[in-house]
């Protein structure tokens, strides 16, 4: 069953008047914008789950409850369950044709419905009557538009199978067969001989431990089906799914959303990076749940084999698994709080009985904050001291034909250089792109990158030492290596709260801002070395000059003459400078 929403618009596929049957193919209005990614706030249901050839059934799109919203515009048809770009079949009979109008999907006339004006909605209903030879599961799918730039596209409604008799209706998010409480807490016993076990934080346990993450599966003595057990803190839900690989998308996943107290345990198929969809809750049985101390915890049960679905998978074959969990309002899911945990290694879920390990933290993510933190937290640091406190003690000190403090110099930049662009490529290559939601992080790294490769280039265009552009060239290289050396060190502390590091909270912080002022008490101490002894050696200099130079001189108040005669210029400059320095210098040296 498909429901398109659009809003008043002349000239594109979606009219006012909901003729949209150039629409029908597809289900995706034109207009310009991407689908929401958010959950959709309707509900689609029908007042039967099963049907024989020629009956009708009734299907109904509403707000979800309590949430005030409304729709302009749909589009609804009817689909095999297990393909949905074939032909829309059945067709439609109407309820209110002030508000709904029949389409031609196809080649079958009513097929598809649609509305007849943009005046806002909260409910809406039509009547399907089956075709004689109908597929064995059809699905309702529903594009619905809010706004102009507001619309949802191809939601998965119900799912009603060929069958004998009829059953109570069906509603999507919620299930055809409610869930029970469980009665005792899920339980770690058998992990890694009954049951394979994915926990965080490794060894915990769900009955007694309120912070534990943990999935179980085992498969029946008849290896027909496989239990799963689900639990973990969260405020609204929790989820795992089977993936091929360790990115998100194109993944079979299972929900358990707090739905008012009550938890809804459902399947989901994701493309790409958009939100889940919703498929049949048929294949899932022996639902139980429970709900205590902020903790979610579900069960059910799953065929191993599901082969009229073409996008739910075969558990027997070998997955990563993924454990996720987030908020959740009024039964609808939000993204994920936190990182989710991935199992180390795929793991076929009708296999032997293992403990997995797991990771929220991808290995390229780790791989590039070593390296960045190696880098600005140590590396330009050092080579920042040896080139600005050590070069006067290393004067005559050479290393393969240049002075000892430039070569450590150069040798340390060149590799942060190298090291910093291949740190900065390793994200990239994780998120296959820019990455939307790390804040501010990406953009400042971006620039402290440009100031690492602007470096060595002025360096290598630096004038002589004698050039009087010499001087503009050190004030260049040294602000743009201050600027970048605080743009690291803002980048790094952003970076350590990222949600895919993942390093522990507060004492990553407490420990980046220990180093951070160690290196800045570090520089100073060693600026004020260099200042003392700059102005010892100055004194020492001074004194040796007064020294030799009073001999020469008449102090005034000695009756004597000048030893040597000089005329006036050169007596103040030359007898009586150190005369008046002396009780500066006897002040020092008290």
């Amino acid at each position: 069953m498909a429901l398109v929403l659009p809003v008043p618009q002349y000239n594109g596929i979606f009219k006012i008047n909901g003729k949209v049957s150039i629409a029908c193919e597809d289900m995706v209005p034109q207009h310009g914008y991407e689908p929401s990614p958010d959950p959709p706030p309707y509900n689609i249901s029908v007042d039967k789950s099963t049907f024989s050839p020629g009956d009708n059934i009734t299907v109904s799109l509403r707000v979800a409850f309590s949430y005030p919203t409304f729709f302009k515009g749909f589009l609804i048809e009817a689909r095999d369950a297990g393909k949905w770009n074939s032909p829309a079949v059945g067709f439609f009979i109407l309820t209110d044709p002030h508000e709904s109008q029949l389409l031609q999907c196809g080649h079958t006339q009513g097929s598809g419905v649609s509305h007849t004006s943009s005046t806002r909605k909260t409910h809406i209903q039509a009547v399907w009557k089956s075709p004689r030879n109908p597929p064995h599961r059809v699905q309702f799918l529903v594009t619905v538009v809010h706004k102009y730039n507001m619309y949802w596209v191809r939601i998965a409604g119900p799912v009603v199978s060929l069958g004998v008799t009829t059953v109570p209706s069906t509603v999507v998010p919620a299930q055809t067969t409610g869930p029970t409480a469980l009665s005792t807490p899920l339980s770690s016993a058998g992990c890694g001989r009954n049951k394979s076990c994915l926990r965080d934080p490794v060894g915990c346990h769900p009955e007694s431990d309120s912070h534990c993450y943990f999935l179980s599966f085992f498969t029946d003595q008849e290896g027909q089906s496989v239990m799963f057990e689900l639990s973990g803190p969260a405020e609204g839900y929790m989820s795992f799914a089977l993936s091929l690989d360790k990115w998100m998308g194109n993944d079979d996943v299972y929900l358990c959303v707090n739905d008012g107290g009550r938890v809804t345990i459902s399947a989901a198929h994701v493309t790409g990076r958009k939100h889940p969809e919703l498929v049949t809750e048929e294949d899932l049985w022996g639902q139980t749940w429970r709900l205590a101390d902020g903790v979610i915890q579900c069960r059910f049960q799953r065929s191993v084999l599901l082969p009229q679905q073409d996008n739910r998978f075969s558990l027997n074959n070998s997955y990563f698994l993924f454990l996720a969990h987030g908020r959740s309002q009024q039964g609808l899911i939000s993204r994920h709080d936190r990182q989710p945990l991935i199992s180390t290694h795929q793991k076929v879920i009708t296999g032997h009985p293992e403990i997995l390990c797991g990771s929220r933290s991808p290995l390229l993510i780790k791989f590039h904050g070593v390296l960045m933190l190696t880098v600005w937290m140590w590396m330009v640091s050092t080579a920042v001291f040896i080139a600005r406190h050590y070069k006067p003690c290393w004067p005559d000190t050479t290393l393969l034909g240049q002075r000892l403090w430039f070569q450590l110099h150069r040798t340390m930049m060149v590799l942060a250089v190298v090291l910093t662009g291949v740190a900065f490529t390793l994200p990239f290559i994780y998120r296959r792109g820019w990455s939307k939601r790390a804040g501010s992080h990406p953009y400042i790294g971006c620039t402290v990158m440009a100031l690492s490769v602007i470096q060595p280039i002025m360096a290598i265009l630096r004038p002589a030492p004698e050039s009087p552009r010499r001087i503009i060239f050190s004030w260049l290289h040294f602000a743009a290596g201050t600027v970048g050396q605080i743009l690291a060190a803002a980048c790094v502390f952003l970076g350590a709260a990222q949600q895919a590091l993942l390093l522990p909270s507060p004492w990553s912080p407490v420990v980046l801002t220990g180093w951070l002022l160690w290196i800045v008490l570090v520089d100073q101490l060693l600026l004020i070395h260099s200042y003392i002894e700059l102005n010892v050696k100055g004194l020492t200099l001074m004194m040796s000059w007064y020294r030799f130079l009073s001999p020469l001189c008449k102090h005034p108040d000695q009756p004597a003459g000048l030893t040597i005669p000089f005329n006036s210029i050169q007596f103040n400059f030359i007898c009586l400078a150190p005369i008046y320095n002396r009780s500066y210098l006897r002040t020092l040296f008290k």
